[in-house]
């Protein structure tokens, strides 16, 4: 392989030397901006380059293809090496990048959305890296559905990716505008996405199992997403102009907008007690007092916030464990995570020390995983005892904002 390399080195040297009066410099005389992987077949990978003036082009030696300056990674049994090679004036770069198998259609996942990287996808029991999955944008949030396909919102541009697992194949469903969260209603098999801006708005996007786009306006600025399945209602928190949006499932219509707290980030709902918790991501030099957790009773003929937490530094995402009745709320500032009771919204346990700026916690299978955006790793708890899981924190994708698992 390293010949096979080498001589397509030389190859492309010997074409670059062929122009007049241009000093030709060494392999490697720019760098392709390329992680390493290892990328899971069939994702799309943008390439660009750095260091070099004026057109690069790029080709490959290996299998997988390159399209409109993107590596197609192909279809493999077993993990394999190609090499990305660049051309521009005088100058010429490589880059080795490995391509891993798809999971098994039944195999366990643990799914990160890395903003970086795109879907990590690692094994649930030891962490380890199976490889990521470029989605061709930034992820915002990640799930799966009943049958295991991965979904993924691009939260910069205007699509949704959907890895199905049975045949493995990437699809991507286009009007979905700059996703935020993403949710599965489990009784229609319905996708939900928040989207932080549709035409100068918030707004709520579902896209049917069929493939059917449908928006509604929500407010200012959509983020925070909880789905009430047995009531065919979604709750949408709006940032920006501090309410929440509650939108019948069914007909995408809103059926009333909640006043709640200032910059309604993250939400977690109780369906059971009609209970939507509620958290201010604000900080003391934002708003007088800082953020706290709130929660609304949502079954209430006039819905309205009934109970308030204690003041936090910079709170941002909340999780409810319903068997404990605990809530759980993420510090981006004190890299800590807050333990209230659902109740009282009351701490029922010293904050949890965590990595650097904890974002947005799930929980599943009796544990708290905590993606720590700024570290590039995700901490995982033990939801009964608060212990660290062993092999926690372990390492992901650049960015991580958000974790899901399956089954």
């Amino acid at each position: 392989m390293r010949a096979k390399i080498a001589a397509a080195a030389a190859a492309a040297l010997a074409l670059l030397g062929t122009a007049p009066h241009h000093h030709v410099r060494s392999a490697g005389s720019f760098k392709i901006d390329v992680p390493s992987g290892p990328f899971v077949s069939g994702s799309r990978l943008a390439i660009s380059a750095s260091g070099v003036d004026g057109r690069v082009s790029f080709s490959v030696l290996g299998p997988g293809q390159i399209e409109d300056s993107s590596y197609v990674a192909p279809m493999v049994a077993q993990q394999t090496t190609a090499t990305i090679i660049g051309t521009a004036h005088g100058a010429l770069a490589l880059k080795s990048v490995r391509i891993a198998p798809p999971p098994a259609a039944q195999q366990p996942l643990l799914a990160v959305a890395t903003y970086r990287n795109g879907i990590a996808l690692h094994d649930p029991r030891t962490f380890a890296l199976i490889g990521y999955m470029p989605i061709g944008g930034a992820p915002g949030d990640v799930a799966f559905d009943a049958h295991g396909t991965i979904v993924a919102p691009d939260t910069d541009g205007d699509s949704l990716a959907a890895f199905a697992r049975d045949p493995w194949g990437m699809r991507t469903t286009h009007g979905v505008p700059l996703g935020n969260e993403v949710a599965v209603d489990a009784s229609t098999g319905d996708l939900f996405v928040s989207d932080r801006d549709a035409g100068g708005y918030g707004a709520l996007t579902r896209i049917t199992p069929q493939g059917q786009v449908t928006r509604v306006r929500t407010g200012d600025t959509a983020e925070g997403l909880a789905i009430d399945a047995a009531r065919g209602v979604v709750y949408v928190g709006n940032v920006n102009d501090n309410s929440v949006a509650v939108v019948d499932a069914r007909s995408m219509r809103v059926l009333r907008k909640i006043a709640s707290v200032p910059r309604t980030f993250g939400i977690a709902l109780d369906a059971k007690t009609q209970r939507l918790f509620v958290v201010s991501n604000t900080s003391p030099s934002m708003h007088e007092g800082a953020g706290y957790a709130a929660a609304i009773d949502v079954g209430h003929r006039s819905p309205h916030i009934v109970m308030r937490s204690a003041r936090m530094a910079f709170p941002i995402g909340a999780a409810l464990d319903d068997e404990s009745g605990r809530l759980f709320v993420t510090d981006e500032v004190k890299n800590a995570v807050y333990v209230l009771s659902a109740k009282t919204l009351r701490a029922v346990h010293a904050p949890i020390a965590t990595c650097s700026t904890p974002w947005r916690p799930r929980i599943a299978r009796g544990r708290l995983f905590v993606p720590c955006a700024n570290s590039d790793k995700v901490d995982v708890f033990d939801v009964r005892s608060l212990h660290r899981i062993k092999g926690a924190p372990f390492s992901t994708g650049g960015f991580p904002l958000s974790v899901a698992l399956w089954p």
